[in-house]
């Protein structure tokens, strides 16, 4: 069974590490920026993969395996309440993000009117008419399930 974790665990790895590198190929290849939304999606992915490279270390335990499809789990919750937002199902967040900001007041005044304004209710792109969160959402919620199947039948 512990050959059925490490599985498990690297497909774990392997998709939050897609995922992510999917959403950093958008943006630095694409030319789009993500919005505070996505940002967190991406803290999320983050977790995931310190969490699959800490339960990897470890010799896959069961424990950490699932708690790192918690965390995957956790990225589909993100990322589908962000579908939320960009359908107009309800409102998402509702204050701007911006990196912190140094020098005279007529350089910060710069620096905030060069900053592009991305919003979290806009659809960037979409694929048979799901945006990227909604895909998100859905291969983070497969990717979740397949791991709590495979556990359940492994024990």
């Amino acid at each position: 069974m512990q050959s059925d974790r490490g599985l498990i665990t690297a497909v774990l790895l392997l998709g939050a590490a897609a995922l992510l590198g999917g959403a950093l190929a958008f943006q630095y290849l694409g030319g789009l920026a993500p919005c505070e939304m996505c940002m967190w999606q991406r803290w999320a992915l983050v977790s995931v993969l310190g969490l699959g490279l800490l339960t990897w270390a470890a010799g896959c335990p069961r424990v950490l395996v699932g708690i790192t499809a918690v965390a995957v789990f956790a990225d589909t919750a993100i990322a589908a309440f962000h579908v939320g937002v960009e359908q107009h199902w309800w409102k998402g967040i509702t204050e701007c993000a911006a990196a912190p900001l140094t020098g005279s007041s007529a350089e910060m005044l710069s620096q905030i009117l060069a900053q592009p304004l991305i919003r979290c209710d806009a659809i960037a792109w979409s694929l048979f008419g799901v945006s990227m969160a909604g895909w998100n959402a859905l291969v983070s919620a497969a990717i979740g399930g397949w791991t709590l199947w495979r556990l359940q039948k492994a024990k």
